[in-house]
């Protein structure tokens, strides 16, 4: 994995935040048994506040696997929508994938672990693509989804929130690159396809802003490859 593949993207480029998604954790089931989650979320009515932990009005049902100063935001892409209507015969609203964020005109291939972004006096960096789990099959219905999401790469990805304010859609502006140029989808395949990949993991590995759990997985690899 070399830079060369990193984008190029100009600064202040700006990407239109299309809905800001929040819920409660609600009851559900999922194969028989009761299950609690927050990724059922819908289009927030007006301005949220970001806080360094989550927005507002958003809850998380697992605080271990979900949410925290490293996956405060969920993020994802708009452009894989009519990719997933297809997939599961039906139109998604926003929030569709449990995101607190549906971006527009951006995707993973475009974007980097630990680039800044900022709209209105909110700022955020990425931390890590989203690892998509079993409430995604729970909420559709699809038992295969989370390995549909992380095979196609279409896994979206998590802020860290660096200020804390108000925000509402409208345009989300890229302010700095990571001078790593690792990118979303870089990550994505060195974690879920790359395990023999040495000087992949490694070059992730060295990522300032890549998030600790992350670095830690990445750790474990590292030495057991050292061992071998």
């Amino acid at each position: 994995m070399s830079n060369s593949s990193a984008p190029r993207a100009a600064l202040e480029r700006s990407y239109p935040l299309l809905s800001v998604n929040v819920g409660a954790a609600r009851e559900a089931a999922f194969k028989g048994k009761p299950a609690k989650s927050g990724i059922y979320k819908e289009k927030a009515l007006g301005a949220v506040t970001v806080r360094l932990e989550g927005l507002s009005g958003d809850e998380q049902a697992d605080t271990v696997n979900h949410g925290g100063p490293d996956k405060a935001v969920c993020a994802y892409p708009y452009r894989h929508y009519a990719f997933w209507e297809e997939r599961l015969g039906s139109p998604l609203a926003f929030g569709a994938f449990g995101e607190n964020f549906t971006i527009d005109e951006i995707d993973e291939s475009e974007v980097c672990v630990g680039d800044i972004f900022k709209i209105g006096e909110v700022a955020l960096q990425i931390s890590q693509p989203r690892v998509p789990c079993w409430k995604l099959a729970m909420k559709w219905g699809v038992d295969e989804l989370p390995a549909l999401v992380r095979d196609t790469g279409k896994t979206g990805f998590y802020f860290r929130v660096l200020t804390p304010g108000e925000v509402e859609p409208g345009e989300l502006v890229l302010v700095s690159r990571d001078p790593a140029g690792v990118t979303v989808e870089e990550a994505n395949a060195v974690m879920h396809r790359g395990k023999a990949d040495r000087a992949g993991m490694l070059r992730l590995h060295a990522v300032d802003a890549l998030a600790d759990a992350w670095r830690e997985t990445l750790t474990a690899r590292l030495s057991r490859l050292a061992q071998a």
